[in-house]
C-alpha cells in the first residue's frame, strides 16, 4: 500500500511507501491513479531533463561551429543572417566573461581580493 494526499480537487499531490504527515488515504500501486501519477513523474523528469541538456547542446553546437569555421570547412557568411548575428553576439558575451574572468584572477594572485 502507499500513502497518498490529495488536494481539494481529489487530485494526487504526493505518493509515499511509507506513512507521512498529512496523508489523506493509502492506495495499492496498482491503483489507476497512482499508475498515472507515477507516468506524469516520469514525462516531468524526461522534459527537465531534456530543457536542461538543451542549455548544454547550445554550447556544444557553439563551439562545433566555431571548430568548423577556424578550419575553414564553412565560413560565418554561409550561415543565415540570423544564425549569425546570435553566434556573435554571443562570442562577444563570453568574450567580455573571459575577460572579467581574468581581471578577477589577477586581483586574487594580487592579493587586491
Amino acid at each position: 500500500m502507499l500513502y497518498v494526499q490529495r488536494d481539494a480537487q481529489g487530485n494526487l499531490v504526493r505518493v509515499e511507501a511509507a506513512e507521512f504527515a498529512g496523508f489523506t488515504q493509502q492506495l495499492p500501486a496498482d491503483d489507476q491513479d497512482i499508475l498515472a501519477w507515477y507516468s506524469n513523474q516520469a514525462i516531468e523528469t524526461s522534459l527537465l531533463q531534456l530543457r536542461q541538456s538543451d542549455q548544454e547542446m547550445v554550447r556544444v553546437l557553439e563551439d562545433l561551429i566555431g571548430v568548423l569555421i577556424a578550419k575553414g570547412i564553412i565560413r560565418i557568411t554561409d550561415l543565415p543572417h540570423a544564425a549569425q548575428t546570435k553566434l556573435l553576439s554571443r562570442n562577444q558575451a563570453r568574450e567580455a566573461l573571459g575577460g572579467l574572468s581574468r581581471l578577477i584572477q589577477e586581483e586574487v594572485s594580487t592579493g587586491l581580493i
